[in-house]
């Protein structure tokens, strides 16, 4: 009877692969089509623009969208499409870094707080509960101050929020894996804290720390489009979304598109990454992987 049993019951199916069960998300398909624009639209830039994004014509400042200028022009005579496509650029390069920043330091403090413990780990979790109390803006006001302001120094700012946010997150999901029977293994045939880190901890919360870093990027894309909003982040004649919102606030009863076409390439971006962050996480979560 039990030779029956095991022959009429089938084995549970092995979970479909990545890409399988990816196409199968809206969340992520959505986000990462909208992330690929954003990309294609930097990459883009280097190579060709409609028109020169620096070039300034007051004869044809605030023209309205035409067969020429394909989203008008600004109060510069500059076309909105080029400015778009160049400060693309700044939103990328002031994420990658800024959460490059966050993410190695952050990981790294993290690591080390969860393989040393004890006052190690308290000290390294203070400082970050000291590090939550300076956001970006604060800190890029702050550097501002000493160094002027800069897309370098936005940078440094937003990295500077960056880490203890990965630091926290990053202890955590070690602490977890700490406790594994895995990990009780590796220990008993002799491996250091460091090798064990290494070569079995930091592989297994790989896979949160990459979604973390996806919705971080979002934030920071935000908080240099707010930086430079301020006149602290990107400064000219570098385009930057946030300066062209901040242009166009005074011509908004005027020409009030030149404020809805760079709110919507931030919007866009962060709704892709979010998007994306989010069908990672569902993708990683090996829980779902059988339900896709």
């Amino acid at each position: 009877m039990s030779a029956v049993l095991e022959t009429a019951v089938p084995p549970p199916a092995p979970a479909p692969g990545f890409w399988r069960r990816a196409r199968r998300s809206p969340s992520f398909m959505i986000g990462l089509v909208l992330t690929l624009l954003l990309v294609v639209a930097a990459g883009l830039s280097y190579v060709w623009t409609p028109h020169d994004p620096y070039g300034i014509d007051m004869d044809l400042k605030l023209r309205a969208p035409d067969g020429t200028h394909w989203l008008g022009t600004d109060a510069f005579g500059r076309d909105i499409a080029s400015l778009l496509l160049v400060g693309a650029r700044a939103s990328i390069a002031v994420g990658l870094i800024a959460v490059g920043i966050g993410l190695v330091i952050g990981t790294a403090f993290g690591l080390l707080a969860s393989a040393r413990r004890g006052w190690v780990e308290e000290g390294i979790m203070r400082l970050a509960d000291f590090g939550f109390a300076f956001p970006a803006i604060l800190s890029a006001i702050m550097l501002t101050a000493v160094f002027g302001p800069g897309m370098v120094n936005a940078i440094i700012a937003i990295g500077i929020y960056n880490i203890p946010t990965f630091a926290r997150i990053t202890r955590a999901s070690a602490n977890a894996v700490w406790g594994r029977e895995f990990i009780l293994a590796a220990r008993a045939c002799g491996k250091g804290r460091f090798a064990i880190t290494m070569e079995h901890v930091l592989p297994n919360i790989l896979s949160i720390l990459i979604v973390q870093a996806t919705v971080r990027f979002a934030i920071a894309i935000l908080a240099e489009a707010a930086l430079s909003y301020l006149g602290l982040g990107t400064q000219p004649p570098q385009p930057s979304w946030g300066r062209m919102l901040s242009e166009a606030q005074t011509l908004l009863f005027q020409a009030p598109m030149l404020a809805v076409f760079p709110g919507v390439a931030i919007a866009l971006a962060v709704l892709g990454l979010n998007l994306l962050g989010d069908g990672l996480r569902d993708l990683f979560d090996p829980r779902l992987a059988r339900k896709r």
